[in-house]
């Protein structure tokens, strides 16, 4: 990996790496994507189906585009009962990090008679995107649907595209199984999110999409953000690692290829403050290299957005990370909870040698669901939150808003809204 020494040009220079891979510098699909998701929105299934037919060459129709009690049976049959059993402590983690989360509807009463609160309200309806192909992201299917159903959505619909035999990924289907899906169907590309936000003739209207997908799922996502909400857009995945001469380079080495080997986009990134570490870590990555699979993946992450930092000292190590914001934050110090409380933006932090990205990815609870492109500055990992909505409570007696009336019209007239002022004042006329 590339050694630099950090200063502040080429922090900038890193910088404006790392927003090239952000998913909305990629104006050259949208035209297309706009084609599709407007093209379902006016053929409904006619247009669902071509696609289908088209991107995936699977037959998918009204018949067979909602998964059954029998495919479900059939798909966890065929999935390694020890797999399952692991997904089930994973999922028991995850629910027992987001039952923390839940909000409660709250009143405030006060003596001079008005009554104020929040109402929380699970939201009807979730669609979660699920991406298809060879691979299979059991963990994404988890971390998406869990939070949902704690929340207490009652539709939490699945969308995944078919092989082109027309099945549904085993294990991705005995993932949401588990998780609580209540319906899935065999659709995926910029056509199925076009198919949760206006609906179709076989897939209802769902109120908001989650869940990672290529570009064109990226930005149909963003196409129909307002018609319902969304999660986020999410960009490559990222790692940041902060260490000090502490650190054991094997560990730091294979932490940073947890995150490379994901595409060719990833980012990952060392910042040390001992230039013998980053030797050390740089050698180590050519060792672990030909023993990886995804070997040629690995490299052209590594030499596209791989670099080692070294900095003066651990406030500047901490700056960086700030300045950064990276998806995953690895703090390997001697007193990785002291560095962790000057931490300001990161979308999830793992502390000391026995937290490794990949714990967050699979098992401990936190949703690995995280902002990247720098967004951890003003996004949260997905949450219980996401699932809800919230509306206010107002309650006020005649006396409390006749304590108060004369104020209010006076407010409402300084914005020449007389209505609203007559709204107060006919309340109090003799």
């Amino acid at each position: 990996m590339e050694i630099i020494k950090l200063d502040e040009s080429s922090k900038q220079n890193l910088l404006a790496d790392l927003l090239k891979r952000d998913p909305n510098n990629y104006g050259e699909y949208m035209g297309k994507v706009q084609k599709i998701v407007d093209d379902v929105k006016d053929r409904g299934d006619a247009a669902l189906f071509g696609y289908t037919k088209e991107f995936d060459k699977a037959d998918i129709n009204p018949d067979n585009i909602r998964v059954t009690e029998a495919e479900i049976a059939e798909a966890m049959a065929q999935v390694d009962p020890e797999l399952i059993a692991v997904m089930k402590k994973s999922l028991k983690n995850i629910r027992a990090f987001h039952e923390l989360q839940k909000r409660k509807s709250w009143f405030e009463s006060r003596p001079d008679g008005t009554i104020l609160g929040q109402k929380i309200t699970p939201l009807e309806s979730v669609g979660v995107y699920v991406p298809g192909g060879k691979a299979a992201y059991p963990s994404s299917v988890l971390m998406n649907i869990i939070p949902a159903e704690v929340a207490g959505v009652e539709r939490i619909v699945m969308v995944t595209p078919p092989g082109k035999d027309g099945k549904v990924n085993p294990v991705t289907l005995t993932a949401a199984h588990l998780a609580g899906a209540t319906e899935v169907y065999k659709v995926g590309g910029a056509q199925a999110i076009a198919a949760l936000a206006f609906g179709t003739e076989s897939v209802p209207k769902v109120n908001k999409i989650v869940g990672p997908g290529n570009i064109y799922v990226a930005l149909a996502k963003k196409s129909v953000y307002g018609h319902v909400s969304i999660d986020s857009i999410a960009g490559p995945s990222e790692i940041m690692v902060v260490a000090d001469e502490s650190a054991n380079p094997h560990f730091v080495a294979a932490d940073l290829l947890s995150q490379a080997e994901h595409d060719e986009l990833a980012s990952a990134i060392l910042v040390t403050t001992s230039m013998e570490l980053a030797e050390q870590v740089s050698a180590e990555v050519d060792r672990f290299l030909p023993q990886l699979s995804r070997r040629e993946i690995l490299e052209k992450s590594l030499a596209n957005y791989g670099r080692i930092l070294v900095v003066d000292s651990m406030e500047e190590a901490v700056r960086t990370a700030n300045e950064i914001a990276p998806e995953h934050l690895e703090l390997l110090t001697k007193n990785p909870f002291e560095v962790m409380t000057k931490i300001r933006n990161a979308g999830a932090i793992f502390l000391g040698d026995y937290s490794s990205e990949p714990l967050g990815d699979y098992f401990a609870g936190p949703n690995h669901v995280l902002p990247t492109n720098g967004t951890a500055k003003f996004f949260s990992p997905l949450n219980v939150d996401d699932y809800i909505k919230k509306s206010s409570i107002i309650y006020y007696s005649k006396e409390a808003l006749e304590a108060a009336h004369e104020d209010i019209i006076k407010f409402a007239e300084s914005e020449y809204l007389t209505a609203h002022a007559n709204s107060i004042r006919v309340r109090f006329e003799d």
